[in-house]
């Protein structure tokens, strides 16, 4: 069965707490891709006037889930097993943007990349890869 985008967001803030209070927001999913943001918020704003670490590193992982149910279905038991990001420039104080694409789709083992992006400005502001293992 096909989720939509609402559901797959409602699974993952249902599931994953941290995701509510983020406000993370799956805008949509269509076949290996999923778009999903979380809007700016002064709380994630660290010295220097961007966005904190934390926050980016959220987003892809959280992308990566959304892409990982948009394909599988209801899997909640499947899990972060790598998660590798480069942080390429300061994100601008506004909603961050992110980009999962399933790469290759194993029966144990799912691996994912994630461009992530200001809306406002040219350039990824990161790049992750990662792998989500996966429930028998």
């Amino acid at each position: 069965m096909m989720l939509t985008a609402h559901e797959i967001q409602n699974i993952i803030r249902t599931g994953v707490p941290m995701a509510e209070s983020i406000d993370f927001r799956v805008d949509e999913v269509s076949g290996k891709n999923a778009i999903a943001r979380i809007p700016f918020s002064e709380t994630f704003v660290r010295p220097g006037g961007t966005l904190s670490g934390p926050i980016i590193m959220s987003l892809a992982d959280a992308s990566m889930y959304a892409i990982i149910l948009a394909t599988l279905g209801r899997v909640e038991m499947a899990v972060t097993s790598n998660l590798n990001i480069n942080f390429l420039q300061r994100p601008k104080p506004e909603d961050l943007l992110a980009e999962a694409t399933l790469l290759k789709l194993g029966s144990r083992i799912a691996f994912c990349e994630v461009n992530l992006y200001s809306p406002n400005s040219d350039g990824l502001v990161a790049h992750a890869t990662g792998s989500y293992a996966l429930p028998r």
